[in-house]
């Protein structure tokens, strides 16, 4: 991918911060889902790094993609959990040679800083962070004045790193605001009230798909389920239709094969008699 491009840059996107407009995210898990949210005008696009190839690059036009950088047990870069900054290095380089534009990363302090001295956009996570749910259970996280306060000297902490944006996930309306103005850091809203940066949902919550549990802030715009369950039985019947035409020999028929003349099929037949 060239440096050279019409989707925003980081500068883009604190600028956009700055002017305090409205700034709407997905995460996105297929070339289509990423096509329709181009085409749609949403600015940014959060794809894990398992799904992040050129083809998803390109489906995504001129939207700010977002990869996300597998953590520990979570997911594996070349066939191994990250686990050194120099794993998290060397895949950031290489979903960076595809054309990412931020990544994704749920790891130490430590880790977070050589990513953000190599200049890389480093996305860090405040609040409900699923890769360790062990330690908070799933629960909006920053309720109580001690809860907040430490949200607060994360964000600082993530900060002084030089990390360029952070999914700010189920934190209260009014601590997810002081957040998002009180920090440079682009706040990535997934619960997080209407004050957040930018507003971060799951394509399967927006289109009604989902087969997980549906969260609080998720809201529904399209229910794409019964098509997508429709879609699928006939897809089922279709190819139950397919072996059922192979198993009797009604396919292939004479219109699906070549014929060849007969008497050049004599020839061959003289040609190789033994």
């Amino acid at each position: 991918m060239g440096m050279y491009h019409n989707r925003p840059h980081v500068q883009d996107i604190r600028a956009m911060k700055a002017r305090g407009e409205k700034i709407s995210m997905l995460f996105v898990t297929t070339p289509d889902e990423a096509a329709a949210a181009a085409a749609a005008g949403i600015q940014m696009l959060s794809i894990e790094g398992r799904f992040f190839d050129a083809e998803m690059r390109a489906a995504a036009g001129d939207c700010f993609v977002q990869v996300g950088l597998p953590y520990g047990g979570w997911g594996s870069f070349n066939g191994r959990p990250l686990a050194t900054a120099e794993d998290y290095l060397r895949a950031a380089f290489h979903y960076a040679a595809l054309g990412g534009d931020a990544y994704y990363c749920a790891a130490s302090y430590d880790i977070q800083k050589v990513l953000c001295d190599n200049h890389i956009p480093v996305v860090g996570h405040i609040g409900l962070i699923p890769s360790y749910i062990s330690w908070t259970g799933w629960r909006a996280v920053g309720k109580t004045a001690a809860e907040a306060e430490a949200l607060w000297r994360h964000t600082q902490m993530l900060e002084k790193i030089g990390v360029f944006g952070a999914e700010l996930e189920v934190v209260p309306d009014r601590v997810a605001q002081f957040l998002s103005e009180n920090s440079s850091i682009i706040m990535l809203g997934m619960g997080a009230g209407k004050h957040a940066d930018a507003q971060y949902l799951f394509t399967e919550d927006v289109c009604g798909y989902g087969k997980n549990h549906k969260p609080r802030h998720g809201k529904v715009y399209r229910n794409l389920g019964p098509e997508l369950d429709r879609i699928q039985a006939e897809r089922i019947a279709a190819f139950k239709d397919y072996k059922a035409d192979v198993d009797s020999g009604g396919y292939p028929a004479a219109e699906h094969s070549v014929a060849i003349k007969d008497d050049e099929f004599d020839a061959f037949l003289k040609s190789v008699k033994v």
